[in-house]
């Protein structure tokens, strides 16, 4: 099992400042730059500082040494790790105060999650509170918990646990996790506890949370901004399900003809919850567009016209005539309590625009009356607007995994935000640092054509020299919104990614290249090793749809994962699909980031088949290799690591050679290779092998 360990600063000031993801990249920075004595001085320092992408686009290194040694900062002694902390920390306060700060939320974070986002709002904790207490107050392990004080600090003790998480995941999307695999009992081991956050990150990932930048260490301590932001994400994902033409066909009264309809369907849950709210006040007679959810409504006026709309029964017109906003907010709230709405919101939270709760608050009136008619004619043309449905999980691994990757841009549509091109350059900047040349990319809003075909030949091109299967394929492709090009394109992207990063545990292979047949192979010996008879030929092996071959690798991968007790004979599509679920959760709860569904594993979709067995085996190989660094690691320089089963993200963003650890679990594999990829029938070797000699039997 991966350690649960974190990286400790003595000063538990210092400690509260950095996630552990970002004391683990900043150890191994500073645990680099050691000489052959093993010291760091302070002309080591600018240097170091200038591989930071934040400090490197705004400082030069003289700069650097200028603004340190300026500090205040002792550095006429050797430097430890905690003055390099320090240094670190005051050089990102001048970086911000030289941008002219930024802001401060904790919550629905949608950019990467980093050290100047540690204040939390008491007025969002508390709503979001009541909400847990509302929807998880008869859970039966919780129940004893409930409700939490919000007042107090309970629900980031509560959290501490992980279970109280895992079980707001399943509110938000209901089958996210098997709580079978949950550690659920009063008093959780460190490793139990471990284990649920390590359980509990890979989900929201995979619900579409953005978690760069949290370690499974972090939620064990209870750090409230972190706890706070990731429930705050949870918590939007709820309330957005809805927002779509597939949930609710009667949004198609929101538009007048079969274009609009389109763009309706490319729109996030956000601007449809905006488009809904606009749709109405128009109704009302408003004479404003609201925009957002904070300055356009601070006054309360929207609010009002829209309350009078969808529940003209309650209407107190003394509302619109009051001049006092305070006042009018006090009214609006008391009219959405009438008919039954009053959640999330406050008096002041109106005024002050706190946009969060705002947008919490419209979401919950759309869901208990959105005022919409059933409109059979335009209902049914909603409905027969949809994918097939092989082509929108693809659609969704990928939307997926692009956005736990944590890229500047957040994808709501694969198909129609990757047309301009700009979201496919930052995701191979991410990934391959350097390969792309902004000079010459237009970022968003493009309003001239050929700009977007510009970005797009440029993405065709690095993926030709990245030696990718692109004949006939030109950047206009993509502008034109083409799918099968499109999701050609993303897998043969992550499968280039997911072998790359094999690659780089093969410290000790030779330069041995690895393919699809050896993941096969691999996974076979696996289970062969551990003493059971499970085989499988290819990856589109209908043995397969049991499950049982997997539960046996990750089994094989480590013993104590898999509760036998819980698996099914998988005879049945119920005992499969029990199976299938029972998998994906373990294996997240082992530390591998995966998208794929149950559906996947029981139909034998051999592209998600492929990525399972990939990131199960990075996994395995990725704790050989920590455990054999740590002991071949020079004394004094070993630092221990947080469970995320996945190399950490550079801190502000930058990338490490390994960057994105564990996510190359959406690859597809490509259909010609899978057809012909079967394992050998020699006698596969046994354990008692190092990684990099595992990789060398392959």
């Amino acid at each position: 099992m991966s350690k649960f360990e974190g990286v400790i600063v003595s000063d538990q000031w210092l400690h509260s400042q950095f996630t552990q993801v970002e004391l683990r990249s900043l150890k191994s920075m500073f645990v680099s730059l050691k000489n052959q004595n093993g010291k760091v001085t302070f002309g080591d320092l600018p240097p170091l500082m200038l591989k930071s992408k934040v400090f490197r686009d705004m400082y030069s290194e003289d700069e650097i040494r200028v603004i340190l040694d300026e500090s205040g900062i002792d550095f006429t002694n050797d430097i430890d790790f905690e003055v390099f902390l320090r240094a670190y920390l005051n050089l990102q306060s001048q970086a911000v105060a030289k941008q002219g700060g930024r802001k401060h939320s904790s919550s629905f974070l949608k950019d990467t999650v980093t050290t100047l986002l540690h204040t939390i709002s008491e007025s969002e904790k508390s709503c979001y509170v009541a909400h847990i207490n509302s929807y998880l107050g008869d859970d039966p392990f919780l129940k004893q918990y409930l409700p939490l004080d919000p007042a107090t600090n309970d629900i980031f003790d509560l959290a501490k646990d992980g279970i109280l998480l895992c079980k707001l995941i399943n509110v938000a999307v209901p089958g996210t996790i098997d709580e079978r695999a949950i550690n659920a009992k009063r008093n959780l081991s460190l490793w139990e506890r471990n284990e649920n956050h390590t359980l509990c990150l890979n989900s929201a990932k995979a619900i579409g949370c953005t978690v760069v930048n949290i370690g499974t260490q972090d939620l064990v301590e209870g750090r409230p901004y972190l706890v706070l932001g990731l429930i705050s994400q949870i918590i939007k994902i709820q309330l957005l399900a809805d927002l779509n033409l597939k949930k609710t066909p009667q949004l198609v009264e929101l538009v007048d003809d079969s274009q609009e309809i389109e763009e309706l369907l490319n729109l996030s849950p956000e601007k449809v919850l905006l488009k809904w709210m606009n749709f109405h006040l128009q109704r009302g007679g408003y004479q404003k567009t609201v925009k957002n959810f904070s300055s356009d409504v601070k006054d309360g006026e929207a609010y009002a016209y829209l309350l009078n709309v969808l529940a003209p029964e309650h209407c107190n017109t003394a509302t619109l005539d009051t001049k006092d906003t305070n006042e009018r907010a006090n009214m609006v709230l008391d009219h959405a309590e009438r008919m039954g709405c009053k959640r999330y919101l406050t008096p002041r939270d109106i005024a002050d625009g706190t946009s969060n709760l705002n947008l919490a608050f419209v979401a919950q009136l759309f869901h208990h009356r959105s005022g919409l008619s059933t409109d059979t004619k335009k209902v049914s043309y909603a409905e027969i607007i949809s994918d097939d449905v092989q082509t929108s999980r693809e659609e969704r691994c990928f939307r997926l995994w692009i956005n736990s990757l944590g890229i500047s841009t957040h994808v709501n549509n694969l198909f129609e935000d990757v047309r301009n091109g700009w979201i496919l350059l930052e995701l191979l900047d991410k990934i391959f640092p350097g390969s792309v040349n902004w000079k010459q990319a237009t970022k968003p809003p493009i309003k001239m054509p050929f700009r977007k075909v510009e970005n797009c030949n440029q993405v065709i091109e690095i993926g030709k020299q990245l030696r990718f299967s692109l004949v006939n394929v030109a950047g206009n492709d993509i502008v034109q919104g083409n799918k099968k090009l499109i999701l050609a394109l993303l897998w043969q992207l992550m499968r280039f990614t997911m072998l790359k990063l094999l690659k780089n545990l093969r410290s000790h292979s030779q330069g041995k290249e690895i393919g699809d047949a050896d993941i096969l192979k691999w996974a076979n010996r696996k289970v062969k090793c551990s003493g059971r008879t499970s085989h499988i030929d290819s990856f589109k092996d209908k043995n397969l749809s049991n499950g049982l071959f997997f539960l046996e690798l990750l089994s094989a991968v480590e013993p104590r994962i898999v509760n036998w007790n819980l698996v099914t004979k998988g005879e049945s599509d119920d005992q499969k699909r029990l199976n299938a679920t029972y998998i994906i959760s373990v294996a997240r709860k082992l530390g591998c980031s995966i998208f794929l569904l149950p559906e996947d594993i029981m139909e034998v979709n051999q592209k998600m088949i492929l990525t399972l067995a990939a990131s199960i085996m990075y996994w395995s190989l990725q704790q050989q290799t920590d455990d054999t660094d740590s002991i071949s690691s020079p004394a004094g320089t070993a630092t221990t690591n947080t469970p995320d089963a996945s190399p950490a993200p550079s801190v502000c963003g930058e990338d490490e050679s390994s960057s994105i650890g564990g996510e190359f679990s959406n690859l597809s594999v490509d259909d010609a290779t899978s057809d012909t990829t079967t394992v050998s029938s020699s006698q596969p070797e046994c354990d008692g092998v190092s990684a990099g000699d595992e990789l060398l039997l392959l």
